[in-house]
């Protein structure tokens, strides 16, 4: 399998399974002298932690980030760093009876028909506990954009097709959504209980802003700023779907509404998302992403085993409701990476 690897001059290359021994990344061209430390790290990965809120699964992992390589006396040293993550409550029990049957809308025939060899416990590699090293990686990546005054910030607009109306950024830590409106977010709650009453599962829209990112970053024509973020979050399992700046949107637009007026002062609109031609324009990079519901549910589905023959199955085991809000800090972390890979791109210019 090939394909693990992402980023140009700072690179990641992630591995592991949901059921084995443990996930990580390895992290090749990170400058030297970056404070990081593992409870920089950890302070990152508690955000994608099973647990944190109703939608998420019972499986209880502490995360504990163990850092391998790469760090002296809390800086980075410019060598590689490896980060570790062992994987403590796995249960491939509830996965047995799945050996031979392909599970809806997961990778299961697909993996199984490409390799001809799957892990079936929890989805091997095609599992979100991929994504656990994914997260490390981005806590190293936005240590480096901090140097640099650049945020990035991850948010929910809409869960199970509850929509924000209220926009206030002060507040999303204080709901288990990290939505920017306190009262969708009591409605998105509702809607969670009332979905996981019924075995199923719903999906949402995240939002990534990031502030602060200067002008110039993006390499055209096939390394675009806007297309290496859209790789990003697309390579996420449960994104199903990406725009920046007015997005779909612009397709309904004159390009008298679409275009942002210019003044010495900057742009009056931010349609582009703050990137034209793949560059960055200095405005913010507004990004979303459109999460899918997750495909484990336990309503009877209809499906197929290995020699084709007609099955139903009820997917058991400890999953969650909605990848929302666990996938939050995990496009955070991807939108980080392609930035902090960017930034050191436009540097190596100077």
């Amino acid at each position: 399998m090939s394909g693990n690897t992402f980023g140009t001059l700072f690179k990641i290359t992630t591995w592991g399974e949901s059921h084995g021994k443990g996930v990580g990344v390895v992290i090749d061209g990170c400058p030297p002298k970056i404070p990081l430390n593992e409870n920089i790290i950890q302070a990152m990965l508690d955000k994608r932690k099973p647990g944190g809120s109703i939608a998420s699964t019972t499986r209880k992992e502490s995360d504990e980030a163990v850092i391998m390589s790469g760090t002296f006396n809390g800086l980075t040293t410019g060598t590689p760093i490896m980060i570790m993550v062992y994987n403590k409550n796995a249960d491939s029990t509830a996965y047995e009876p799945y050996a031979d049957l392909f599970r809806p809308g997961h990778g299961d025939i697909t993996y199984d028909a490409k390799y001809g060899i799957r892990d079936f416990r929890g989805g091997g590699r095609a599992s979100a506990r991929e994504t656990v090293a994914r997260v490390a990686a981005g806590a190293v990546a936005k240590a480096i954009l901090e140097k640099e005054n650049i945020n990035v910030i991850a948010y929910t607009i809409s869960l199970g097709g509850i929509n924000i109306k209220n926009y206030d950024l002060s507040i999303i830590n204080n709901n288990m959504f990290y939505c920017p409106d306190l009262e969708a977010a009591y409605e998105m709650e509702k809607r969670v209980i009332e979905v996981k009453k019924k075995g199923d599962s719903i999906g949402g829209i995240v939002e990534i802003i990031s502030k602060g990112v200067p002008i110039g970053l993006g390499e055209p024509v096939f390394d675009k700023l806007d297309a290496d973020i859209a790789k990003a979050v697309m390579s996420i399992g449960a994104v199903k779907g990406v725009e920046i700046g007015s997005g779909f949107s612009a397709s309904e637009k004159l390009g008298s509404e679409n275009n942002d007026p210019i003044t010495k002062e900057g742009f009056k609109t931010n349609n582009s998302g703050g990137i034209l031609a793949g560059i960055s324009n200095g405005d913010e990079i507004i990004v979303r992403a459109a999460v899918k519901p997750i495909p484990s549910i336990l309503i009877q589905q209809e499906t197929i085993n290995k020699d084709k023959e007609p099955k139903t199955i009820t997917i058991k085991g400890r999953h969650d409701v909605s990848a929302i809000p666990r996938i939050n800090v995990v496009c955070e972390a991807m939108i980080s990476i392609v930035l902090a890979d960017h930034l050191l791109r436009k540097k190596a210019y100077i």
